[in-house]
């Protein structure tokens, strides 16, 4: 049985489909990108998955359980968690205090000690547990993405879902975020990641949904993803493409 399944969820505003009978399957342990062009319904997806918005049609499964319509807190406390694309931590709150909320409503924490520790163990896990007692507005941009990282990882999800958690980092911070993701992983923990930065989709990613228009267009392997025509059309464009080939070349 699949951790998680999309049958046919569509969402629509109005006259628009944000997404469009969508099916997708998510296996325990797998790391999943969900890649397409902005607009294409990928933080949407996140949105329904999470209970942030109800999906107009369809079904969603999760462990076998319809989770459609049930309410984000209801889900958190189920084991699915996610990240956002723009953090906004509780700027007055210490670093400690941000992570402790989730562990008390969403991981069920008994009492504040309780909440405390999980949230200190997250910490300890992203490696700012010696920022706890620090402001969170005081953190850099990397750092108030490992807060986020590690306010999802106290809910002690089962899958976790990641928002662009790269944009706006550099190549070293990029990388310290990638280890950390495959940490993630490597702990059980079944991870979707929306992200447009190709050579972490490729490097990190099992297995790579395109989203286009609302509507999957490609669901398979890198390798298999890279050399689809619809994806190199619809996104990774032909500059893409050539320069894959360009590499495959060199290390024939």
């Amino acid at each position: 049985m699949s951790l998680l399944t999309l049958q046919n969820v569509s969402r629509s505003f109005g006259g628009l489909n944000a997404l469009d009978s969508v099916d997708m399957t998510v296996q325990r342990g797998e790391i999943v990108g969900l890649i397409g062009p902005n607009g294409a319904g990928k933080t949407t997806l996140v949105n329904v998955v999470t209970g942030a918005l109800r999906p107009s049609a369809g079904n969603i499964l999760f462990e076998g359980q319809s989770i459609a319509g049930q309410k984000p807190h209801q889900i958190g406390q189920m084991g699915i968690a996610r990240t956002y694309q723009v953090v906004q931590p509780f700027p007055e709150m210490t670093v400690l205090e941000n992570v402790m909320a989730p562990a008390t409503f969403a991981a069920r924490a008994g009492d504040l000690e309780e909440a405390r520790g999980k949230a200190m163990e997250a910490l300890r896990f992203v490696a700012l547990d010696g920022a706890a007692e620090t402001i969170a507005a005081e953190l850099t941009l990397a750092g108030r993405k490992r807060l986020e990282l590690a306010k999802s990882l106290a809910m002690e999800p089962k899958v976790l879902l990641l928002d662009e958690v790269n944009a706006g980092l550099n190549s070293a911070e990029i990388d310290g975020a990638l280890t950390l993701i495959r940490k993630i992983a490597d702990n059980g923990v079944t991870v979707i990641i929306i992200e447009h930065l190709m050579k972490v989709v490729m490097t990190l990613c099992s297995r790579i949904v395109v989203l286009h228009h609302g509507a999957k267009i490609a669901d398979g392997t890198p390798e298999e993803i890279s050399h689809d025509e619809q994806v190199i059309g619809a996104y990774l464009g032909t500059r893409y493409s050539r320069g894959l080939g360009a590499r495959e070349a060199a290390h024939d």
